[in-house]
């Protein structure tokens, strides 16, 4: 199929199928919601004409007026010439089934985590004694939102170094109605918590290592590098976390934390820590789980990183 002119009527399947071929003879990289053309010609039209993802497959024989059918081009075209991750371009994510308003203040809400929240963390955790949460790095408040639906007996504390990203959390929190149950706060990861103590502990931290960043394509680099980079090795913000957490967790508690590729990184760093690492639906094991007592050191003091 051929659209030459934006004036022109077509079905939603041919716009989808249009903009996969425009996107990959542009060489587009996904990561960023998406991780194919189709996928991310279909959100893009979805988006655009407004059919959320759910009502995607039976709208395709739609047709569309020939205004709708230019809105299509004007933003694949954005997508393609900007090398702006659609997330951006629409301002919207999806994560955890629940949609986000997003824009370059935050990264691009795509954790991992949010499969293991929608199964509230079972069996690791009974989810009827989850009553406080402490979600680390919570960028978006994407995390965040979806551990108050998971967990609705549960406080939620969403902590962020990053005074912009508290304020796309705020917008997304409010959104959803949690602001008497999520409390955003401005903190260095545990810095600012004092003697705070959870039952649930959740992080998507920096975990990017120097030269990984270094060779991330194009559409990462609309992200706030704040979000991504964490020191040479990728490891600075983890290791961080794992030397502190243990003071922050209730008896029982426990600490779930992505690290992306530099898990051989971590794991060599930390022979000492029995890493529980929890795959995904489609086999990913970047995600890794302890509790409180494998966190707290037989001896006084807190877990040391090796030299």
């Amino acid at each position: 199929m051929i659209l030459n002119s934006r004036r022109q009527a077509a079905t939603v399947r041919q716009l989808v199928l249009w903009g996969e071929k425009q996107l990959l003879q542009a060489g587009i990289a996904f990561g960023h919601g998406t991780d194919n053309a189709l996928d991310e010609a279909a959100w893009l039209v979805g988006s655009t004409i407004g059919i959320t993802p759910d009502a995607l497959d039976r709208s395709l024989d739609r047709h569309l007026n020939p205004e709708q059918v230019a809105a299509v081009h004007r933003i694949i075209d954005a997508r393609i010439r900007n090398r702006k991750p659609a997330a951006y371009l629409l301002q919207e994510a999806w994560f955890a089934g629940l949609r986000f308003y997003v824009d370059e203040r935050v990264i691009v809400p795509r954790s991992l985590i949010g499969e293991f929240v929608l199964e509230q963390f079972q069996p690791w955790i009974d989810g009827a004694r989850v009553h406080r949460v402490l979600d680390l790095c919570t960028g978006s408040g994407c995390i965040a939102v979806a551990l108050a639906k998971a967990f609705p007996q549960a406080g939620v504390d969403a902590a962020d170094i990053s005074a912009e990203a508290l304020d796309v959390a705020r917008i997304n929190v409010a959104a959803y109605g949690l602001d008497d149950r999520i409390r955003l706060l401005r903190s260095d990861l545990f810095d600012a918590l004092g003697g705070e103590k959870y039952d649930l502990i959740v992080s998507n931290p920096p975990y990017v290592s120097a030269g990984e960043l270094a060779a991330l394509p194009e559409e990462y680099r609309h992200e706030p590098q704040l979000a991504l980079a964490s020191g040479t090795d990728g490891l600075d913000a983890v290791t961080r976390i794992l030397t502190e957490a243990a003071d922050h967790l209730l008896p029982g508690g426990i600490l779930v934390v992505e690290v992306g590729n530099s898990r051989p990184a971590l794991e060599q760093r930390f022979p000492q820590l029995p890493f529980m690492w929890l795959c995904t639906q489609t086999g990913d094991e970047s995600v890794f789980l302890l509790d409180q007592a494998q966190l707290t050191p037989r001896d006084p003091g807190r877990i040391e990183s090796p030299e």
